[in-house]
């Protein structure tokens, strides 16, 4: 037998296992259960972005360590978490997605612990890129797990639950870091994970249909040469404001990352199964919302890490006090989200995000238009609002258009893929806005940072903008429309293994 026809009947005795464990979940509420568990991990993963950025301080005066080290706990997470992502998403596909989805708990959960105990700074540097390790493999999971789960006709709706939850800890991470730092011990933000990740781990086990992807094996060079270059790239931008960017060690990065991302992309179009097949990319659905993904966290990341700073550093509130005034921008995912997955289910879901990525980019353009050393809280508000709409009308229709871009068998790439360029956006959007930042401003007075924020604002709204135009490039499908592309595409899949 030739190692195809071994691989197709591999792939045959996957689909039929995972079929008669899904149906046997399916009769446990299988649907239901998914939700709340890729949620809660979800969130735990997406949590952990920010939630070291308000306890830094504390972190330094307990552990001490060099302004250097301290970033690194913040770095260490997003580099780990960003390089490996594709990889977590192609051993699931290949393993069993429940089976590494509890890996990656497992590392995460553990990881967490050992930064809480951490005795030095270097030993809570090594513990959060574990945690990485852990994220990356659980969380491009946790939109394969869930989809596998719950039926086409109500995945806008799971897809809007799921969204509202990661929007959530995403944009209140500076707020639970800084509440849990100024009332309990910055610890606490890392012990936070401990009893959800031991909750969630039998439930996963018990609750979670198995489901399989491709059976051809591991792309090893192309998941080299992607963790690689985008090591590179994301080193790079971290580092860019504290070495230079005209620093050796920043351009070599540079140039090595987008050389190796370069040969990356030759090999996902000459290779027979790359990791990230470069023929998906012909989709225009798939190409447009991965794109719109990666300038939306460009300009959300950069622009909340500023802003919480801003809240804090010049209108003089404490993390809590400042977390809690960004609420109607941040709490508005568990509002809006599952409303925005109806709609998507309903209209489509290409009007849904063009409109919320439009309502970022004016929100943060209308943060930067009333801008001043002493604004007042209620000037803020509407820009605080649209924001949230915006962002939250983002979050559902794309976790729902990326996973119905692309066949059944390749929705664990497609999740790996659109989550690795999240992260990139993010860390991209972080060193862009700050280094506009330091060349327009500073910390020396309120006056100062007032002065580079808000041209870092208006690059942030700028890109967000680029992100709606983007969305616009979108294909008009009808649900119906999307729910027959899926059908074909698995029919497609089945005659080429039958």
């Amino acid at each position: 037998m030739s190692e195809r026809e071994q691989g197709q009947e591999h792939e045959l005795r996957k689909d039929d296992r995972s079929g008669h464990e899904q149906q046997g979940t399916a009769r446990r509420g299988g649907a239901v259960w998914a939700l709340v568990i890729t949620s809660i991990a979800g969130f735990m993963a997406a949590l952990d972005n920010l939630v070291v950025t308000t306890a830094l301080p504390s972190i330094r005066e307990d552990l001490g360590g060099a302004l250097d080290d301290l970033e690194w706990t913040v770095s260490a997470y997003t580099l780990t978490f960003a390089v490996l992502l594709m990889f977590g998403a192609a051993l699931g596909d290949r393993f069993g997605r429940r089976k590494l989805f509890i890996v990656g708990l497992t590392i995460f959960t553990g990881a967490s612990a050992a930064a809480a105990l951490a005795p030095g700074i270097d030993g809570l540097v090594a513990a959060r890129a574990v945690q990485g390790v852990g994220a990356a493999i659980m969380m491009p999971l946790t939109l394969t797990l869930l989809t596998a789960a719950v039926p086409a006709a109500k995945r806008g709706l799971a897809y809007g639950i799921w969204g509202a939850v990661n929007g959530l800890a995403v944009a209140s991470g500076p707020l639970i870091g800084g509440a849990l730092t100024e009332h309990f011990s910055w610890q606490w933000i890392f012990w936070l994970n401990v009893p959800l990740g031991v909750l969630v781990l039998p439930l996963a086990r018990l609750r979670l249909a198995e489901s399989y992807g491709s059976g051809a094996r591991l792309d090893i060079r192309g998941t080299v040469l992607a963790s690689g270059g985008l090591f590179g790239i994301v080193y790079s931008l971290i580092r860019g404001n504290v070495d230079g960017w005209s620093s050796p060690t920043v351009l070599t990065g540079l140039v090595a990352g987008a050389a190796l991302l370069g040969a990356f992309v030759w090999h996902g179009i000459v290779s027979e199964a790359p990791v990230l097949p470069m023929r998906l990319f012909r989709s225009r659905a798939f190409a447009a919302i991965n794109l719109s993904s990666l300038l939306m966290f460009v300009g959300m990341f950069g622009s909340i890490f500023l802003l919480s700073q801003f809240l804090q550093g010049v209108l003089g509130y404490s993390p809590t006090e400042a977390g809690l005034r960004m609420l109607p921008w941040t709490a508005m995912p568990l509002l809006v989200a599952p409303i925005a997955g109806v709609l998507s289910d309903r209209i489509g879901g290409r009007p849904v995000v063009t409109v919320g990525l439009a309502l970022q980019a004016i929100g943060l353009a209308w943060f930067a238009v009333i801008l001043s050393p002493d604004v007042s809280y209620a000037a803020q508000l509407p820009a605080l609002a649209v924001s949230g709409v915006g962002m939250a009308l983002y979050f559902a229709p794309a976790a729902n258009l990326v996973m119905s871009s692309v066949r059944a068998s390749e929705q664990g790439i497609a999740s790996g893929a659109n989550n690795a360029l999240r992260e990139v956006g993010g860390a991209l959007g972080v060193a862009v806005l700050a280094a506009v930042f330091s060349a327009q401003g500073g910390y020396g007075s309120a006056s100062a940072f007032v002065s580079g924020l808000r041209p870092a604002l208006w690059v942030g709204a700028g890109v967000v903008a680029l992100a709606a135009v983007s969305a616009v490039c979108l294909p008009r499908v009808s649900v119906a429309g999307s729910s027959d592309a899926a059908d074909a595409g698995v029919a497609r899949e089945d005659a080429l293994v039958g």
